[in-house]
């Protein structure tokens, strides 16, 4: 019975944690983006390639925890 709720709580704990992952890898490519358009002077382009980098990021993360439900 305990092993069954430390379980549950483990899985738990990893799918909240989800929602934060998704929302750092996002803002870690837009600021990574954002600074070097800074050193570059490119001022969108490499802002918009890194947030799409860090959205797929994300996504990944998603789709890794979508697998992982439907092995349980």
């Amino acid at each position: 019975m305990k092993k069954k709720i430390s379980g549950t709580v483990r899985e738990l704990a990893y799918y909240s944690s989800l929602g934060l992952s998704v929302a750092l890898a996002i803002f870690i490519g837009l600021f990574i983006g954002l600074w070097l358009d800074r050193i570059f002077g490119t001022s969108p382009v490499l802002m918009l390639i890194f947030l799409g980098f860090g959205i797929a990021a994300g996504f990944t993360n998603i789709l890794k925890a979508a697998k992982r439900s439907k092995k349980l």
